[in-house]
């Protein structure tokens, strides 16, 4: 098992930054990939990013390109997400989610094994 901690939501006004954490710990090496998806009022969870925990290659949301960096530190098994430029349509519930397969092997719309438990982002305009 594998389990996921996020911190750094906050509220921020439109224009500003967040970075998030996601911390994992367990059977980490059976991770290699993990992503951030979001979840908006009455809305369906989308994915935002992800990233290879080998390889460090990276995917994105169409929404988010060029605004938010995914990253990770291996060895403090930690994965990031800084997000630049916010705007309200990014207030939503944060997840971090972790997978068993390569990145190469997970679309956007791919399940994920393990989740957290979210950190809210909330941005006022």
């Amino acid at each position: 098992q594998v389990q996921l901690v996020e911190s750094g939501g906050g509220l921020v006004q439109a224009g500003g930054s967040l970075r998030l954490s996601c911390v994992a710990s367990g059977n980490t090496l059976s991770i290699y990939a993990t992503g951030w998806f979001r979840q908006g009022p009455g809305k369906e969870r989308e994915f935002v990013a992800a990233i290879s925990w080998s390889h460090g290659t990276t995917d994105y949301a169409d929404s988010v390109k060029g605004r938010f960096t995914i990253s990770r530190d291996v060895a403090k098994k930690t994965v990031y997400l800084q997000m630049t430029s916010l705007k309200s349509a990014d207030s939503a519930i944060y997840y971090c989610a972790a997978d068993r397969r390569e990145l190469s092997y997970i679309t956007p719309k791919d399940n994920y094994d393990y989740w957290g438990q979210g950190t809210q982002v909330t941005v006022s305009s």
